[in-house]
């Protein structure tokens, strides 16, 4: 989202806004990060000005989509992770031939997905990626998650 999209908004939610545009100018082959809100809402998305679907209904035409493979790819592996009885879900990881979706969990439940092209560094995915869990976990608290989504149904 350009700064011109946080107007109105909290320093910590324009905080949150550059954390996301800073990372998906830092990795290369990203075309898409959001994030989801535990119950799987989409909280902030890289390409806000697309939260409908598109034509052609894939990902890189909809943010909502992109949060609701987030979301679906995260209750699958917390799952699996609970009937294999390992602990929590730390991040997923789905290779495709064109290209790779990412999903990391954030401190407070709420995930941050990417979905990158074939020609993206998973390395510099996977660091890219923790470097935002990192310095973002501590800002989403419940009355940022509602400035958030409700700056996303605004935005529609």
């Amino acid at each position: 989202m350009t700064a011109t999209g946080t107007f109105g908004l909290s320093s910590e939610a324009r905080n949150l806004h550059w954390l996301l545009t800073n990372l998906v100018e830092e990795v290369r082959g990203a075309r898409s990060v959001a994030v989801v809100s535990s119950d799987g809402l989409l909280l902030l998305s890289s390409d806000p000005a697309r939260h409908e679907a598109g034509d052609d209904g894939g990902p890189r035409a909809s943010s909502a989509d992109l949060a609701t493979i987030i979301s679906g790819i995260s209750s699958l592996t917390l799952g699996a992770a609970e009937l294999m009885d390992r602990g929590g879900v730390k991040h997923t990881m789905v290779a495709m031939a064109e290209g790779s979706v990412f999903v990391m969990s954030i401190s407070d439940g709420s995930l941050l997905g990417l979905h990158a092209g074939a020609e993206c560094d998973m390395h510099a995915v996977a660091y890219h990626m923790a470097m935002f869990v990192g310095r973002a976990g501590h800002l989403l608290t419940p009355e940022l998650r509602t400035e958030l989504r409700k700056s996303m149904e605004s935005a529609r």
